[in-house]
């Protein structure tokens, strides 16, 4: 049982980072400590050579890493990635994409996990990320 509702998550997001809202992404799965999403395929998502631009895969992975934070601390709004490091693996299909967020540790100050992305119907993953969020007036 997660901490936080889909419902208030996404209010949240839009409240709050409506940049992010206009993404659409979909929840797929929020329980404690991890998240499942869906990005729906957009045109205007690729790059030349028509793969989905990386900044967009960037954001994708933070807002999932975001929603496993507030999973396990649904008071910590004002958490910020403190750290973001993505793996490029292959290149994604103009699909749509899924990534599968988990919390690896959770302490005072600072919170990590991991967020995997992949291209959906397909189970080789296309990137990697660790993110670190820093966990202000803990």
């Amino acid at each position: 049982m997660s901490r936080i509702t889909s419902e208030r998550f996404q209010e949240i997001v839009r409240e709050t980072l409506p940049f992010a809202a206009s993404f659409g992404a979909e929840i797929l799965e929020l329980e404690e400590g991890r998240a499942r999403f869906r990005l729906p395929f957009k045109g205007d998502m690729t790059r030349q050579g028509g793969t989905i631009a990386g900044p967009i895969m960037m954001a994708f992975a933070d807002m999932v890493m975001y929603a496993v934070v507030l999973s396990r601390l649904p008071d910590a709004v004002a958490s910020v990635t403190s750290n973001l490091t993505m793996n490029f693996l292959r290149r994604p299909g103009q699909t749509a994409m899924i990534a599968e967020g988990r919390m690896l540790r959770l302490g005072r100050r600072l919170a990590f996990g991991e967020v995997e992305l992949f291209s959906e119907n397909d189970p080789d993953m296309v990137a990697h990320a660790t993110l670190t969020y820093a966990l202000p007036g803990r």
